[in-house]
């Protein structure tokens, strides 16, 4: 820990300056390295190249100097760099693969002290007095090996996450609106075996489908629909610390039931407010906050009072799926059309109860469904386990870097 060296006196640091105009790409233009072409969320636009632009190469770093994420460091392709946008050189005392590490390590405290009353922006004092640790340069090159390596890892996975969340996409789709033959397959599509499909309120589906609304399909419970306790039914000061759980938006998020608790009621309460009680497989739908996430009770989840910010629905298992539902009302456009009726100023602030009574479903028949079930399931199964991954890799990155980067621990005995 004694080889902290402040920034200050080993940086240079060099402002963008706005292009004149954009141009298409071609000979005389280069790409315009923006935060989102350097994310990878977006592809390059280009400016011609003056007297006054600042060049940026592979190998250098460039940090984000304006904006709401002022402070973001990135590795730098070839290009012009955009006017909000700084590269900062380190001197030779810097392997500069070591110096990207060094600044995404000291990223939380830059973007914690930006100032500026309007567009937040990168305190240049404050980037210079950080102090950062600076082993031999050798050391330096193997730290940055190792982190590389762990990078190459994420962005591995974080691909197989995205390509499985488009794969998924799609294939909900298809499975919801071609279904799967007596083989095991998905039908044709419609253009090219018009025989098997009948024109229904949804679109195009199997001959052998029925359309139906969700007030048909709910199951012969009283109630089976339900949000509330309302008003004094249940008051604030009759929460309790433990005990039977209150249910709230924060445990339902998209196809993710949060048994992180925060509220509870007493088990007489809970007896007076048994209509409100959640059953397994039950859908749960959000109408405060963020409105139409959607997830389905766990089958072990116990007693529990759902409240007045949720729909909790009871499917008739014989004859729906409430995966099948659940995934409908995360994802397709049929059930995301038919809630934005309920929409006001262009934000949804609720949705009504004969908006989800009369929410319209494809109903394959039942052991169709659950053979879409189970090929959704297993999708989502991999999914979750390249999830645990990237965060696995992700927990594995910050305690190397707060290990090398800081001297805590010699980069050898990892190599």
């Amino acid at each position: 820990m004694s080889d902290l060296h402040q920034l200050g006196p080993l940086i240079s640091i060099q402002k963008g300056k706005p292009p004149k105009s954009f141009e298409a790409n071609t000979a005389n233009t280069q790409a315009y390295l923006s935060p989102e072409y350097l994310r990878g969320i977006a592809p390059p636009t280009f400016a011609e190249r003056f007297p006054n632009s600042l060049m940026a190469t592979c190998g250098d770093v460039v940090l984000l100097w304006d904006g709401s994420n002022a402070g973001e460091a990135f590795r730098a392709k070839p290009g012009i760099v955009a006017s909000t946008m700084a590269v900062i050189r380190p001197d030779h005392s810097f392997d500069l693969g070591y110096f990207f590490h060094a600044l995404k390590w000291v990223e939380p405290h830059l973007k914690s002290q930006t100032n500026g009353t309007g567009i937040p922006h990168v305190d240049r004092h404050v980037l210079e007095q950080v102090a950062v640790y600076l082993p031999a340069k050798l050391d330096q090159a193997k730290i940055a090996e190792v982190l590389d390596t762990l990078d190459v890892a994420i962005q591995g996975t974080e691909a197989v996450v995205a390509k499985l969340r488009a794969m998924k996409q799609g294939l909900l789709h298809d499975l919801l609106t071609r279904g799967i033959d007596a083989n095991g397959d998905l039908r044709p599509p419609q253009p090219e075996a018009p025989h098997l499909y009948h024109q229904t309120p949804l679109g195009w589906l199997p001959k052998e489908w029925e359309v139906r609304e969700v007030q048909d399909l709910l199951a012969p419970v009283d109630p089976a629909m339900r949000s509330g306790p309302f008003g004094s039914a249940l008051l604030k000061e009759e929460l309790v610390s433990q005990g039977i759980p209150f249910l709230g938006i924060d445990n339902v998020h998209v196809e993710r039931f949060d048994r992180d608790y925060k509220r509870f009621v007493t088990s007489s309460k809970f007896q007076q407010l048994r209509r409100y009680a959640v059953r397994p497989n039950d859908l749960m739908i959000t109408i405060m906050g963020t409105v139409g996430r959607c997830c389905l009770v766990p089958h072990d989840v116990g007693d529990a009072l759902s409240s007045k910010h949720t729909w909790t629905i009871s499917l008739d298992q014989a004859k729906y799926s409430p995966y099948l539902a659940m995934l409908q009302v995360n994802y397709c456009d049929w059930v995301l059309r038919h809630f934005s009726k309920d929409q006001q100023g262009g934000t949804m602030s609720a949705i009504r109860s004969e908006t989800i009574r009369s929410t319209l479903l494809p109903v394959p028949h039942p052991a169709e469904q659950a053979s879409i079930e189970a090929i959704l399931m297993k999708l989502a199964s991999r999914s979750r386990d390249e999830l645990a991954l990237l965060d696995k890799l992700r927990l594995q990155k910050s305690g190397l870097m707060d290990d090398l980067l800081t001297g805590r621990v010699p980069v050898t005995p990892l190599l």
